[in-house]
């Protein structure tokens, strides 16, 4: 196993030993509550494990969200949407993963029975709902930000919902791919059944297709995967935002999944001019490579990522400005010097590193597992997982607002974007070796 797979694994395997343990004894965890925020997503039943929840987000916004898979093959788009929502009807919290073949997939991920791995995550994270209200009306006005959110390996759309949430919260759409290349742990598409199959009366003619997650063979080189991957990643988010253009511009929505929600309330509401992509780990590769093939983005934010998949070659195609949000405990020097190599003098790029994380503090399951645990197998850093996931969007926020021109008061926090603050640094907390200039663009 190559070094950044052993890095990029480094927290699912410390979820394989939580789960493991869980397999010997599970006991209920306290219930907390972050500090300056709303209480957490309510979560579990009377016989699942408490833990902390999915922070509610902190904007002016109440939180939507829906699932749109616009063609049901596997050429599809399929993603899950945040959005400012209206506070009409009655709309339950969405749950957090929605079928039961994404435990499978984790556990496969994980190289866990899936027999066991079923049972753990049914147990510990069966009732976990996000604080999104599941189809509510859409709300219409104001002309909102899109970001193209992309997840990360061994992951799929739901698993940032903290982050997506959080972003919608304060007025943006976030639409979260979830990519179909193989890199997610589990994913499907629909097909239609064989004519050998009967299907009586108001039957779904269709059936789904999962994929899992794909590894590289033992001894093989992993990059060309990986690069492949990526190249599908990026299309795939360019499908997304051609897709929501397409919603903006009024044109009518096939959507394989169904569900009530009104497509029609986001026509015109877009702001076509502020569009961002996102991404966490192998998903701020996509964001980046996503970058480098359209510029209808105008910025990119990188949570803690990992370059490997990139070519250095594809870093001049990439005009727009970009920031760099590392964990203290995930980087490593050959990855860092590879993001040092977009350095520009023409357009921004900016590099900090939030003290005390670790690489599992983007994802949701930082706040899904008690203080002790989640220490103990590396999906808690040092620092409070709320206040992480504040300055995460807050700088976010920070960089957004400066590089799509917004008339919000996110300059707050510009701070930040400088590494200025009790639990962010400048650059990188490692020591990397002398470099000589470069003609840097």
């Amino acid at each position: 196993m190559t070094r950044v797979t052993k890095g990029c694994s480094q927290g699912l395997l410390s979820l394989k030993r939580i789960l493991r343990w869980g397999e010997k004894t599970v006991r209920p965890a306290g219930c907390c509550v972050p500090r300056n925020s709303k209480s957490p997503a309510r979560m579990g039943s009377s016989s699942s494990v408490q833990f902390c929840g999915i922070p509610n987000g902190k904007g002016p916004h109440t939180v939507g969200c829906t699932d749109l898979m616009s063609d049901h093959t596997i050429q599809g788009t399929f993603l899950r949407l945040f959005y400012p929502c209206s506070n009409s009807g009655e709309h339950e919290d969405a749950v957090w993963i929605p079928k039961n073949q994404y435990y499978l997939g984790l556990a496969d991920t994980l190289k866990l029975n899936r027999t066991v791995g079923d049972f753990i995550f049914s147990h510990y994270f069966g009732s976990v709902k996000c604080p999104a209200r599941l189809n509510a009306p859409f709300k219409p006005g104001e002309k909102y930000p899109l970001i193209i959110f992309s997840h990360g390996l061994g992951a799929f759309r739901t698993l940032y919902s903290s982050i997506c949430i959080g972003l919608a919260s304060q007025g943006f759409i976030v639409a979260a791919v979830e990519h179909r290349d193989e890199s997610a742990s589990a994913t499907y598409y629909l097909k239609e059944k064989s004519s050998s199959e009967p299907c009586e009366e108001n039957c779904n003619e269709l059936e789904e297709v999962w994929l899992y997650n794909k590894s590289p063979k033992p001894g093989t080189d992993e990059f060309p995967l990986r690069f492949e991957q990526v190249q599908t990643r990026a299309d795939e988010c360019l499908r997304a935002l051609d897709l929501m253009l397409d919603i903006n511009a009024g044109k009518p929505v096939t959507n394989a999944i169904q569900s009530n929600f009104d497509w029609l309330l986001l026509k015109d509401s877009l702001d076509v001019k502020s569009i961002a992509a996102v991404g966490h780990s192998f998903g701020a590769a996509t964001a980046i490579r996503a970058l480098g093939r359209d510029s209808r983005f105008r910025c990119g934010i990188a949570l803690d990522s990992w370059m490997f998949p990139l070519r250095e070659e594809i870093f001049s195609a990439i005009n727009q400005p970009v920031l760099f949000i590392n964990s203290e405990k995930f980087q490593w020097v050959e990855n860092v010097l590879l993001m040092k190599k977009m350095d520009s003098t023409r357009v921004e790029r900016k590099m900090i590193t939030i003290k005390g994380t670790v690489h599992q503090s983007f994802p949701d399951f930082t706040f899904l597992t008690g203080k002790l645990l989640g220490k103990i197998f590396k999906l808690k850093g040092d620092i409070d997982p709320y206040t992480g996931m504040d300055i995460i969007i807050n700088v976010t926020l920070a960089f957004l607002q400066r590089h799509l021109g917004l008339q919000k008061d996110f300059n707050r926090w510009d701070s930040l974007i400088e590494g200025e603050g009790e639990f962010v640094i400048p650059g990188t907390n490692l020591s990397l070796p002398l470099q000589k200039p470069q003609n840097v663009k």
